[in-house]
Formats: C-alpha cells, sequence, structure tokens
C-alpha cells in the first residue's frame, strides 16, 4: 500500500507540474535561445509593467542537454505567476523563467544513490528576521533527483506600519534590486499558506481534511530556524495555528555532520566543501533555494538518506524533539 501511494502521489505530482518533461541533471535550460551573457550581479526581478491575476507560474519544458548553461537573474514576476511579458523576446533573453537547478557534473548516472522513505523532498528558505517576507519552496524528487516543481511568494508583513515597511523592505531587498517586484506582488502570510496548502493539496503531498504530516515528503531547511523558529513566530503574530504540516522537518545541516563527519556552519559552506558555485543572490529566497537544492541532489548522489531530524510534540507544539545525538547545536544566541 505504501508502494502504491507513493506510485500515485509522484505520478500525481508530474501530472498537475509544468516541469514533468525530462530535467537534465548535468545542466538545466528553458526552451528559450542559449544566452550568451556571463554572470553578473544584475537585478534579479522582471522590470514588467503590469501585473496579471494569475495566482500560478507557467514552466517551459527542459530539454536534456550537455551544454553547461549560462546564469541570469530569475524573473520574479514570473515565480509568482504574474509575468506578462513572456511574449517580448528582449525580456525572455535577460530573465530566466525556468526552474532551473544547474549541476557542475552530472550525477544522474550516480552508483552510490541508496533508497529513500521520502519520496518528495521540500528545499525551504524563509526569508525576514521580524516577519517572514519570502517563503520559497522547491520540490525535489528524491528517486531521480530532479527538480520538479516550485512555490514562490513574497510576503507582506502583518504587524507593520507602511513606512516600517518601507524601510525594512529597501534595507532587505533594495540592495538586490528587487524591492520593486516586492511591492507588486507581496501577499499576506495567512493568504501565502492558503495558496501553499492548495498547491501541495494538489500535488497529493497533504491531505487538509487528515491534517497531519505531509504525505511521503518532508521539509528540507538549511538549519532548524525556519521550521522551528520563524514558523510559529509568524503564526503568532497572524493569530494563526501552526499548520500540521509544520510539525517535522529534515535540518540539512545535521544529515551533513552525520554523512560527511564534519560540520557545516550553513549553505555557503556546504557549496564551498561541495565544490558547488553559488548561482544567485544570497538572501534572496529563491536563489538560496535553488543553491540549497543543489547541495541536496549532491548528498543524495553521493549516497545519503534524507530522514527526519525534528519533531514537535503533538500535545506541546512549543516543543521539539531532535531525532539525531550527533546534530549541530547552537548558542543561545545563534538565530540558524
Amino acid at each position: 500500500m505504501a508502494f502504491s501511494r507513493a506510485y500515485i502521489a509522484r505520478n500525481s505530482l508530474l501530472k498537475y507540474s509544468s516541469l514533468s518533461t525530462s530535467i537534465s541533471l548535468l545542466s538545466f535550460s528553458s526552451i528559450i535561445p542559449t544566452i550568451t551573457a556571463t554572470r553578473s550581479l544584475t537585478l534579479s526581478a522582471s522590470i514588467s509593467p503590469q501585473q496579471s491575476n494569475t495566482s500560478t507560474h507557467h514552466s517551459s519544458s527542459f530539454p536534456l542537454q550537455t551544454i553547461k548553461p549560462t546564469w541570469k537573474p530569475m524573473c520574479l514576476y514570473y515565480t509568482q505567476g504574474k509575468c506578462t511579458l513572456m511574449d517580448d523576446p528582449s525580456h525572455i533573453d535577460k530573465f530566466n523563467h525556468s526552474c532551473s537547478v544547474p549541476l557542475e557534473e552530472d550525477i544522474a548516472k550516480s552508483e552510490k544513490l541508496r533508497p529513500q522513505d521520502i519520496d518528495f523532498l521540500l528545499v525551504l528558505d524563509l526569508e525576514g528576521k521580524v516577519e517572514i517576507l519570502e517563503f520559497p519552496v522547491m520540490i525535489i524528487d528524491a528517486k531521480t533527483l530532479q527538480a520538479v516543481d516550485f512555490f514562490h511568494r513574497f510576503v507582506r508583513p502583518s504587524n507593520m506600519s507602511e513606512e516600517r515597511i518601507e524601510e525594512y523592505i529597501e534595507g532587505k531587498y533594495g540592495k538586490l534590486g528587487v524591492s520593486r517586484v516586492w511591492h507588486d506582488t507581496a501577499m499576506p502570510f495567512r493568504e501565502v499558506i492558503q495558496e501553499f496548502e492548495a498547491w501541495i493539496t494538489g500535488r497529493q503531498l497533504w491531505e487538509k481534511e487528515l491534517g497531519g504530516p505531509l504525505s511521503r515528503a518532508a521539509f528540507v531547511t538549511c538549519g532548524n530556524w525556519d521550521i522551528k523558529t520563524k514558523i510559529p513566530q509568524q503564526c503568532q503574530v497572524c493569530s494563526m495555528k501552526i499548520p500540521p504540516y509544520f510539525f517535522e522537518w529534515i535540518n540539512l545541516k545535521d544529515i551533513y555532520l552525520n554523512f560527511y563527519n564534519r560540520r557545516a556552519t550553513g549553505m555557503r559552506t556546504m557549496l564551498y566543501e561541495l565544490k558547488i558555485p553559488l548561482l544567485g543572490s544570497h538572501h534572496l529566497g529563491i536563489d538560496d533555494t535553488k543553491n540549497i537544492a543543489r547541495v541536496v541532489q549532491r548528498m543524495l548522489a553521493d549516497g545519503a538518506v534524507m530522514s527526519i531530524t525534528a519533531k514537535r510534540k503533538l500535545d506541546s507544539p512549543e516543543s521539539v524533539d531532535f531525532l539525531f545525538k550527533n546534530r549541530i547545536r547552537y548558542s543561545s544566541f545563534a538565530q540558524f
């Protein structure tokens, strides 16, 4: 029965995902012409002059190729289903419109892959210290190692004045050049959660009527902070209960520590030690999520097994049991 549910979930997810066509693990590209521009710290957002009412993204297919792709910034209107310039060649040429997770080497043929108890890994990397500002999730198929879909929303603070929001966003995203797209697209956290729940339900990764954890899937975060600390804080601000699918997760730092027998303080350390170049803008959530996903793919290819590292107590959600004896520990002042 477990196998049957996993098979149905995988096929259902690929059915609903617009990324259901083959995705190269050597490299990813959309069906648009190859871009010759080299990597630069340009804007990571579309400059779309208007918005669409569409709430979901429309991804292109990703044909297999063996040419290493060049990096270009992501259209952040597109990631939220609001890009209106898909027919503009100059816009398409400038911005990436794909769920690409480029790797430096082909890991699809790895002979070290091990069976996983979890079918889908939902890589999550929240942004925002005072309140959540960005909620990006990327799904990795633990069997094929492919990135099969993504969810991305900017989040509008619920407990701040407009003046404070302006200061907060400019300080966070102004230096990345994406403050405009944030203001154009951000929505309240409660609405983001509603859309996210519809998204995971449509992919048969969660059943709202039953509640409980994800089905044959688990969140992966680079540290405990995102789900252990920030999600409860934001729920409290919004007078919400912690959604039940946030009651367990995988801390990639603990998996990394136990698998490679060395401590990684964060995503950049993992990328450096695994010789995976950082792509995009650090602390832009969607880019960090992609980079963490690349670490996950490499670890799976190296033979790591992804298993739950932390669980909330059902009768006391603010309390968390850490399941690994050998785990990353932080001082009381550490945030991540």
